[in-house]
C-alpha cells in the first residue's frame, strides 16, 4: 500500500503534526504502508494563494502513484490536498487535531466563547465563518476522519459529520531514549508547564500564583526543541496543564510517560486521563486559589504525588508508538 502524507509542518519544525507525521514516516513501512511526505513548509516562501497551488499540484504529482491521501489538517494543507486526491481518484482522509477557525478567532478575530460554546453558535467575523466552511467541507468530502479523543469527535460531529465517518485513534508517545534534564537550584520548588503561547493555555495563571512563593520556580517550555522541553518536563516536581482546550494533550501524557507528578485543569479532554487523586490532581479551571492549594499539596506531600505519578506511568500503554502505528495501520488498509 502506498500512502501520502500531507503535513503542514515537519522536523526540525516543532508542533503536533511534525512529531506524528514523523512517526508515520519512520513506523507505518514495517506495517506495509510505503509512505511519501509533502511537506508545506517546502512552498511556505511563496505568497498566499500561490503557496497553495503548487502545494496542490505537489500533492497531486505524489497522489497519482498513491492509494489513499492522507491530509494532517483541514485547512492549510487539507484544502489543497482533499482537491488533489478528487483529481487523482484516490480516497481522502484527514486528520483532525482540533477545530482550527476557533483557535484562530481566539488568536485573532476576537473570539471568546469556550470551544463548545463556539461550535453551536453563528460566529460575527466573516474571517472566522469562512475557516469554519473550509474545515467542514474538507471534513465532509474526506472518505474518512481521524481525530485523537472522544472529545474531539464530539466537536467535529458538531461541524455536522457523521458519527460513524469518525474514527478515534490516540495519538502514540515515542520518547527519546537519553533526555539531558537541566540543572536544578537547590531546594526550589520547580513548576514546568509546556505549549505555544496562546490564550487557552493558561500559562500567565501559573506564573501568578507562583509569584507568592519564594522557592516556588516557574519555567514554560515554549519554543524549545522537543527533547529540551522533555528535559524540564522530566526534571520538573510538578507538570502543570492549567489549559481550557487540547484536542489532544501530548504534554500532559509526556510527563505522565515520564513520571512527573501532574495537575490539570478539569476538563473532559483531560479527566479522559486522569482520576482525580488517583494518577493526578485535577482543578476548575480559572481558579487560581484551587490551582494555588494543588501546587501546595504536591509541594508538601512528595510521596504522595510520587505515588499518583507512578499510578498514572503504568495507565500510559495505550498511548504507546506500537499501538497508535498497529492502529493507524489496520485503519488505512480497510479504505483501499
Amino acid at each position: 500500500m502506498k500512502l501520502v502524507i500531507a503535513t503542514p509542518l515537519y522536523p526540525p519544525e516543532i508542533g503536533g503534526p511534525a512529531t506524528y507525521a514523523k512517526l508515520l514516516f519512520d513506523g507505518l513501512p514495517g506495517r506495509g504502508i510505503e509512505v511519501e511526505l509533502v511537506k508545506f513548509n517546502e512552498v511556505r516562501y511563496l505568497p498566499k494563494i500561490i503557496r497553495h497551488y503548487v502545494y496542490y499540484r505537489h500533492v497531486l504529482k505524489a497522489a497519482r502513484n498513491a492509494d489513499v491521501v492522507l491530509a494532517l489538517d483541514p485547512v492549510s494543507v487539507g484544502l489543497p490536498a482533499m482537491r488533489a486526491a478528487q483529481k487523482a481518484g484516490k480516497p481522502f482522509v484527514v486528520k483532525i487535531v482540533g477545530d482550527y477557525a476557533w483557535e484562530q478567532g481566539q488568536q485573532r478575530f476576537g473570539v471568546t466563547e469556550n470551544l463548545d460554546t463556539f461550535v453551536k453558535n453563528e460566529q460575527e467575523s466573516f474571517f472566522v465563518r469562512r475557516l469554519q466552511k473550509i474545515q467542514t467541507y474538507v471534513a465532509k468530502n474526506a472518505a474518512q476522519v481521524i481525530v485523537p479523543s472522544p472529545y474531539l469527535q464530539d466537536i467535529v460531529v458538531a461541524w455536522g459529520i457523521p458519527r460513524g465517518k469518525i474514527a478515534v485513534i490516540y495519538n502514540g508517545i515515542d520518547l527519546p531514549t537519553h533526555i539531558p534534564v537541566p540543572e536544578r537550584k537547590e531546594g526550589e520548588f520547580l513548576i514546568v508547564s509546556a505549549g505555544r503561547r496562546v490564550p487557552w493555555k493558561g500559562f500567565e495563571a501559573i506564573e501568578r500564583v507562583a509569584r507568592g512563593h519564594d522557592r516556588w520556580r516557574v519555567f514554560i517550555a515554549s519554543g524549545l526543541p522537543r527533547v529540551e522541553a522533555l528535559g524540564w518536563m522530566k526534571a520538573a516536581d510538578v507538570f502543570v496543564l492549567n489549559s481550557r482546550y487540547e484536542g489532544f494533550p501530548h504534554a500532559l501524557i509526556e510527563a505522565m510517560t515520564l513520571g512527573t507528578p501532574v495537575i490539570a485543569t478539569d476538563a473532559r479532554f483531560h479527566r479522559t486521563l486522569l482520576t482525580h487523586e488517583e494518577t493526578g490532581l485535577l482543578v476548575p479551571p480559572g481558579d487560581d486559589g484551587a490551582l494555588e492549594r494543588a501546587l501546595a499539596d504536591v509541594a508538601h506531600n512528595t510521596a504522595a504525588a510520587q505515588a499518583r505519578a507512578d499510578a498514572a506511568r503504568r495507565r500510559m500503554d495505550e498511548f504507546s508508538l506500537p499501538h497508535m502505528l498497529e492502529s493507524t495501520a489496520y485503519f488505512l488498509k480497510q479504505i483501499v
